[in-house]
């Protein structure tokens, strides 16, 4: 979709948002009337903890091309996944059906390819095929943008070489794994001229020349030859420009970006004055996303066991024979006796 350029004034110094273009892929704007810290918070938001969906779980039934099946698990897990009404879908850890994975909290597809000719074929992500039932008719399906309606390459097979897999897509953020970002690249400047001096720019015999201006810099007045440094000066207008990766719109991004503050900010106020999501509720917030199980309902990564990892119930591939898996020897555990006394690792004053 595209948009004419617009402005949106806040009442009196409030916010100002100047839109200069949007299309399907970048949004790019300037922010005006807010402080760095507002700004800088708002872009670590958009690229870390908007809430999408990313392949999370393969289970490899056949694969017998060239590739480890790790390998291309991780290039599964790298396509995007549409992520529109993804509120819809519960996070892996607040479902309360299942263990692993169900219909409420991710989206199942399948890989099923088989190259029966003498020309090898190449795998693309239109060949994941979304298996029903699913949270909503518009999550999960694998985000196709070239012309030929191709997609991302996921490998190459040769005459009888074949894939047969399970892909379970899940509900993430990418402070969790990049997977999961939203966005391609999310562009950010204040101060072009640097008139705030927050850059000391390295050069030969001229920075004007050897650094050249950015197109932001067209915004706003260069300081005169002559004028005084300000040191009570502060940047008032930041220039974003958002690339989303497929799976949400830029202006939706920038949106749930907004969305996400606002819930940090509401478990900031909770925290200081002690409310509750009960007395939340009461005051007149009826928005079940608004108010979560963690009391303000902001992003959280699938799936966290009580050790901050992810727990599938697989073995984590560092059993070993021994008892205490490894720690034991021949003489016996850590600090044990040997034939020549006592060891002194893991006694008392060592």
């Amino acid at each position: 979709m595209s948009y004419d350029p617009m402005e949106l004034e806040g009442d009196g110094d409030g916010p100002h948002v100047t839109v200069r273009k949007v299309d399907d892929v970048r949004v790019n704007f300037i922010l005006r009337n807010i402080d760095l810290a507002f700004a800088n918070s708002l872009r670590r938001i958009v690229l870390a903890e908007i809430p999408t969906m990313a392949i999370d779980l393969v289970e490899v039934e056949e694969n017998t091309s060239v590739l480890a099946d790790e390998f291309i698990a991780h290039r599964l897990g790298l396509i995007p996944i549409s992520a529109k009404e993804v509120d819809k879908v519960l996070y892996s850890r607040d479902c309360g059906r299942c263990d692993q994975y169900c219909e409420e909290c991710s989206v199942v597809l399948t890989l099923n390819v088989k190259c029966t000719t003498d020309v090898p074929i190449s795998v693309y992500a239109r060949d994941l095929i979304v298996n029903e039932p699913r949270p909503s008719q518009t999550v999960g399906d694998p985000v196709i943008t070239d012309d030929e309606g191709l997609g991302s390459v996921i490998c190459r097979l040769r005459k009888n070489q074949e894939l047969r897999m399970k892909c379970i897509a899940k509900k993430g953020i990418a402070k969790e794994h990049s997977k999961w970002a939203p966005t391609a690249s999310v562009g950010f400047e204040y101060d072009p001229h640097n008139k705030l001096r927050h850059v000391n720019y390295w050069y030969e015999e001229d920075a004007a020349t050897e650094w050249p201006r950015s197109k932001n810099a067209d915004w706003e007045e260069p300081a005169g030859p002559n004028d005084a440094f300000d040191y009570d000066a502060e940047a008032n207008m930041f220039y974003f420009e958002i690339e989303s990766v497929g799976s949400l719109e830029p202006e939706t991004i920038l949106q749930q970006g907004i969305k996400v503050m606002q819930q940090k900010l509401a478990a900031v106020l909770q925290e200081l004055t002690g409310a509750t999501a009960t007395t939340t509720a009461a005051a007149g917030d009826d928005d079940d996303d608004a108010m979560g199980m963690n009391g303000y309902g902001g992003p959280r990564s699938p799936e966290l066991n009580g050790t901050g990892g992810r727990d599938y119930e697989m073995d984590q591939g560092y059993t070993t024979p021994y008892v205490n898996g490894g720690g034991a020897s021949a003489w016996g555990g850590v600090g044990g006796a040997t034939p020549y006394g006592a060891t002194p690792y893991g006694q008392n004053g060592y």
